[in-house]
């Protein structure tokens, strides 16, 4: 894949290298290099409540190596555009809300994005014991980034909530022609640990806007009093009823 092709993660500017430059960065309320969110977006950053939308605002976070896409992914969902080029390397953690509809009902995400790097893990590990929902992403044109998603369950394992909403995404699938890893394998890895799967693409916007919905439908069923919403759904279930679909063609060069 062309480097101009996807971009890498993650959020942050490289603090040292602003330094070093000598120029000076305001940041954003969501951390974003160059990169100003919708008016609503600004709003939202200002409080946890907003009117006519669930109170609980459910905590989302997406986690993976450095490059595997996570900045690009939320980029995409939040604003629905995919921004070419790479972002630097995310130096610690930052978020953004958004609001998405669920059965006619607002539910609230806040999604944090974070440092794949080894050297800011403890950073992350803060933040996983109240996170709500982790959307844990691989490269799919990255073995490497595959191969450590075992090390990052046990993470999640040792930091996170028992109940923790859990989905594994095998992104940048646009590229059929660079793959390293098989759907086959990233859907036998999930159904090894007992959580939902899916392959997105930031550049397509394959099942970018799907995943958050699906995250955000189980946390809304969660939350319900209505014991019986609670038992009928499935977030592994629903995911495989929307992808059912036939496969795209792999992508040209």
């Amino acid at each position: 894949m062309a480097a101009d092709d996807s971009m890498d993660d993650d959020v942050f500017e490289d603090v040292d290298s602003l330094r070093v430059s000598g120029q000076k960065s305001t940041p954003s309320p969501t951390g974003y290099r160059d990169y100003k969110p919708p008016a609503e977006v600004l709003k939202l950053c200002q409080t946890d409540v907003l009117e006519d939308c669930e109170q609980i605002v459910h905590k989302t976070i997406l986690l993976g190596d450095s490059g595997v896409g996570k900045t690009s992914l939320l980029v995409k969902f939040d604003t629905g555009r995919f921004q070419s080029g790479n972002f630097s390397a995310t130096v610690g953690i930052g978020f953004t809300n958004k609001v998405v509809t669920v059965d006619q009902t607002k539910v609230k995400l806040q999604i944090w994005d974070t440092a794949g790097q080894e050297r800011f893990r403890s950073v992350t590990h803060a933040y996983y014991r109240d996170a709500h929902a982790l959307l844990l992403l691989y490269d799919v044109t990255n073995k490497t980034s595959f191969d450590n998603i075992r090390a990052w369950l046990s993470e999640i394992r040792e930091y996170a909530q028992d109940d923790v909403v859990i989905m594994l995404l095998g992104n940048k699938a646009d590229c059929g022609g660079d793959r390293a890893v098989r759907r086959e394998d990233g859907e036998r890895l999930a159904r090894e640990y007992n959580v939902a799967f899916m392959e997105t693409s930031a550049k397509s916007g394959q099942n970018v806007e799907l995943a958050f919905l699906a995250v955000a439908r189980e946390l809304k069923y969660r939350q319900s009093g209505n014991r019986a919403d609670r038992n009928t759904f499935s977030v592994q279930d629903y995911v495989k009823e929307q992808t059912q679909r036939p496969p795209c063609p792999p992508c040209t060069t």
